[in-house]
């Protein structure tokens, strides 16, 4: 059976779409691989007393990730499975296992001389979020990007728990995302988060972060890859 003119329309326009969005493999969205069950029995390892524990949602973390532009849809399926496989072992490192939403020892991470995100009097820029947001100047940028005030409301950063998702993915949008699309492994990411642990002072870190990249990716069903240590 033929196809008619207007048939043959609606069929090259879904063909568009599909190249266009990187929607025709693969999941289109991280939730097709990351399901509420699943996230629920990452926290169901979080301690009642942790911070954490009613702060990171399932709905605060896949609303974040769904608004962040090509996270976890750009790419081969390999790929993107191993981007939010990335995104997740970074977070579980940086907050002790989705324990802690602030950071424990804290610090103002003022660099002042950065003339442009000027630090507010009082506020202090320590980590906060599932990346642990840090500094005056990601703070500044961040807020900027998403519509709040972070140089004088950091602490809104761990106040609001959809702020404090999209401030990471904001961060691994613009630092991480692309080591993965371009397939310079995992230590990339490990290096763009945290550089120091890269020098050598910090092995048990590293080892921490790849030890749940290897988690996640077993979980996804899919190859961790090469280049995981930085």
């Amino acid at each position: 059976m033929g196809f008619n003119m207007a048939q043959r329309v609606a069929a090259m326009a879904l063909i568009m779409v599909c190249l266009n969005a990187n929607h025709c493999m693969g999941q289109s969205t991280p939730r097709a691989l990351v399901s509420q069950e699943y996230f629920n029995s990452l926290m169901s390892a979080v301690g009642a007393r942790c911070e954490g524990k009613s702060f990171y949602t399932y709905d605060g973390f896949i609303r974040a990730a769904e608004l962040a532009t090509s996270f976890g849809t750009a790419g081969s399926d390999v790929l993107r499975k191993r981007e939010v496989a990335a995104f997740l072992a970074n977070a579980m490192h940086e907050t002790g296992g989705f324990c802690y939403v602030s950071e424990i020892r804290k610090s103002d991470y003022c660099d002042s001389t950065n003339t442009q995100w000027p630090c507010a009097a009082g506020k202090r820029y320590f980590g906060r979020g599932p990346l642990q947001l840090t500094w005056n100047y990601n703070y500044g940028k961040a807020g900027q990007a998403l519509g709040f005030d972070g140089l004088n409301n950091p602490d809104i950063v761990s106040q609001d728990p959809m702020i404090s998702f999209r401030t990471a993915f904001w961060f691994w949008m613009n630092n991480c995302h692309d080591a993965i699309i371009q397939d310079r492994g995992f230590g990339a990411t490990i290096r763009a988060i945290n550089g120091g642990e890269c020098k050598g002072r910090k092995p048990t870190a590293v080892n921490s972060r790849i030890s749940y990249y290897r988690r996640f990716c077993r979980d996804f069903g899919v190859d961790p890859g090469l280049n995981l240590s930085c």
